[in-house]
C-alpha cells in the first residue's frame, strides 16, 4: 500500500487491484475504506455483481473469487489486504474478445447444473481454480471443492456431471 503526503499533513493511502484483467487504483478512505471487504468493493465501487453475498460470514461459499488463482471466500476478505493482487470474478473467466463463455459455465447451462442461480458463480469459480490447477481431477476432488459451498437447490449431481463433461471435453482437445 502506497502511502501519499496530502495538504496540512493528512494522509492517505492508495490500494492498485487488477480486477479481471484491468487496474483499479484506489483511495482509502475515499474510495474504500479499511474496513470494507472485497465483496463490498467488488459489487458496490466496481459493478461485479456476479459476486453475491449469501451468509456474509464466510460459510456458503457464493461470495468466491480467484485471488493470484486461488480460490478466496471474498466476504472474509478485507479490500486492503488485496494490494497489488490479481482477482478474477464470474464476469472474467470468459473470453472478452467474443462474448464466449468459459467451458465450465457453458457446461453449467448444458447440463442445468444450477436452479436459482445465485450460488453457482461462487461454485464455478472454485471449480474453475480446481480444474486450472489440477489436470487429474478426480470425483473426489471435485466434491471437496464443492465442500465449501452452501446451495438448497441445485442437484449436485448435476454439477459433477458438468465438471465432468469438462474433463471430457479437455481430454478428447489434449489440453489435459
Amino acid at each position: 500500500m502506497e502511502t501519499k503526503v496530502q495538504a496540512k499533513g493528512a494522509l492517505s493511502s492508495s490500494i492498485r487491484l487488477k480486477v479481471n484483467g484491468k487496474i483499479y487504483d484506489l483511495t482509502v478512505g475515499k474510495d474504500v475504506q479499511p474496513w470494507h471487504t472485497l465483496t463490498h468493493t467488488l459489487r458496490e465501487k466496481l459493478g461485479f455483481t456476479g459476486t453475491k453475498v449469501g451468509c456474509d460470514h464466510g460459510a456458503c461459499g457464493a461470495c468466491t473469487v480467484l485471488i493470484e488463482e486461488k480460490p478466496v471466500l471474498s466476504c472474509l476478505t478485507l479490500t486492503v489486504e488485496c494490494d497489488g493482487k490479481s482477482i478474477v470474478t464470474i464476469e472474467g473467466i470468459g473470453d472478452p474478445t467474443s462474448g464466449r463463455l468459459d467451458p465450465l459455465q457453458e457446461a453449467f447451462i448444458e447440463h442445468t447444473a444450477f436452479q436459482c442461480g445465485f450460488c453457482t458463480p461462487g461454485i464455478i469459480m472454485s471449480l474453475k481454480a480446481l480444474l486450472d490447477g489440477n489436470p487429474s481431477v478426480t470425483e473426489e476432488d471435485i466434491k471437496d471443492a464443492l465442500s465449501g459451498h452452501y446451495c438448497r437447490c441445485i442437484s449436485h449431481y448435476h454439477v459433477l456431471r458438468a465438471v465432468k463433461d469438462v474433463i471430457e471435453k479437455r481430454r478428447r482437445n489434449g489440453s489435459l
